[in-house]
């Protein structure tokens, strides 16, 4: 069977390579439905063969099936890599008006929506493959997130009333540019809007080029994500390098960061957006036992400790001593990656559990720390410190609107501003902590008290 399902793989990929030839000078070939079912096909065939070969001889549900198991590429590479989607559903161009204004114009693929379909169909096809081959693994949330999510990305008139949603709700942060919507000019697909420049967030040499503060991107980075997230609960869920531009103002000579293509978002309810402030709240106090409470409110049942390191993209035991304690070491690293590959099933399993809503969270997450890590910017604490205001705020406010008393409104008030300050403080501490007088201070302690 798996030699059969090979050899179909192969054979596909090979026919469409030849087709390929004759029509690479007239289109995209990612832009044909054959070649992007060749290569899914292809893909899955291959490693469903790796693992049938791999796992034959050993017993299912033993520690050894489970060791081997891990060493193999991982199914869901098929759909991360294979594209699904359509590659060239919409195209952005440059163009200056009559008046002068220099615009973007982003257009829509005539045949878009069809393609979407076809994909999708053909998304449940290998998912349900893979769940005949290997009960192990179930990506039906996979089909369930691009079944919800791909019309809206191609609705362009929801994409720019998002785009002035976002504008109006983080008017306060001045570093932030959002691209103003001509609607004499759009329709649902196409949209024009203002042209913006940058260069891509995770740049480190164009930032260096023109001076702008790696650390300072990666602090209001932070800060516009979490009070998205936690505050508002309307979430913009595509922060890919191309999507987040940073570059120097030329009126103000100030860092700025240009937040584009407000096609996908998240809309959190009041339920969900409060427990998950409070987890993060808890994580990042190293409550344990909120933690464990707040992780099974959102589904995540007996798997909390993995939920936890999922979000964090750090270790049960950095958890446990405080994940804003303690940079991410090169080691720490290894194991966090060793570990996703151990426990891939449990980790499935999880993602299968959790409310929809935490799905596109987990994406935003891991893409937002992609940039730091790009920035070389991960280790810092100043993300923690941003999360853990936005989280007090928000719980605070929700706390306020509940209370019926003016009295419990001001006792609720004054113990968020002692919370706020606490904060404020241990930044300040952090900061002299890495400044130059923290390492004097630290010297002259050493010096008065020597190591015997």
């Amino acid at each position: 069977m798996a030699r059969w399902i090979l050899r179909l793989g192969a054979a596909a990929t090979a026919g469409l390579a030849v087709s390929g030839l004759y029509v690479a000078s007239r289109v995209d070939p990612n832009d044909i439905g054959l070649v992007r079912i060749g290569r899914a096909v292809a893909t899955t065939a291959v490693i469903s063969f790796d693992y049938m070969t791999s796992l034959k001889r050993v017993e299912y549900g033993t520690e050894e099936y489970e060791t081997v198991k891990s060493q193999i590429p991982q199914l869901f590479v098929s759909f991360e890599e294979a594209p699904l989607g359509a590659a060239s559903w919409a195209q952005v161009h440059k163009a200056v008006l009559h008046d002068g204004r220099t615009v973007a114009v982003k257009v829509q693929h005539p045949k878009v929506k069809s393609q979407c379909a076809k994909d999708i169909i053909l998304m449940e096809v290998l998912v349900q493959g893979v769940a005949w081959m290997f009960p192990d693994f179930s990506f039906a949330w996979l089909v369930d997130e691009a079944k919800k999510n791909m019309p809206l990305e191609l609705d362009f008139l929801k994409e720019g009333r998002n785009t002035e949603e976002v504008a109006v709700m983080l008017k306060h942060f001045q570093f932030l540019k959002v691209p103003k919507i001509h609607w004499e000019l759009s329709t649902r697909r196409v949209l024009t809007m203002e042209f913006m420049e940058g260069g891509q967030v995770n740049d480190r040499e164009y930032m260096k080029e023109n001076g702008i503060d790696v650390n300072e991107i990666s602090r209001n980075l932070g800060k516009l994500y979490s009070e998205m997230i936690f505050v508002n609960g309307f979430v913009h869920c595509d922060p890919h390098p191309g999507n987040v531009l940073v570059r120097k103002s030329t009126r103000t000579n100030k860092a700025e960061i240009v937040l584009l293509d407000h096609g996908l978002y998240q809309t959190l309810t009041e339920e969900f957006r409060l427990d998950y402030c409070r987890l993060w709240h808890s994580l990042i106090r190293s409550d344990m036992k909120g933690i464990e409470m707040h992780s099974k409110r959102l589904g995540a049942g007996d798997l909390y400790p993995l939920f936890a390191c999922m979000l964090t993209a750090r270790s049960w035991a950095s958890i446990t001593k405080g994940i804003s304690q303690s940079p991410v070491s090169k080691k720490e690293d290894v194991e966090i990656r060793l570990n996703a590959a151990k426990y891939l099933s449990s980790i499935n399993e999880l993602l299968n559990k959790v409310p929809r809503q935490m799905l596109l969270l987990l994406k935003t997450n891991d893409l937002l720390r992609g940039i730091e890590t790009s920035l070389q910017t991960r280790a810092s604490a100043s993300s923690f410190i941003n999360m853990s205001r936005c989280c007090v705020r928000a719980v605070s406010r929700y706390e306020k609107d509940k209370s019926k008393s003016w009295y419990g409104k001001l006792k609720i008030s004054l113990a968020e501003a002692l919370v706020l300050w606490q904060i404020n403080l241990y930044e300040i501490l952090l900061w002299i902590k890495a400044s130059s007088l923290g390492s004097w201070i630290v010297d002259i302690l050493r010096h008065d008290h020597p190591l015997q």
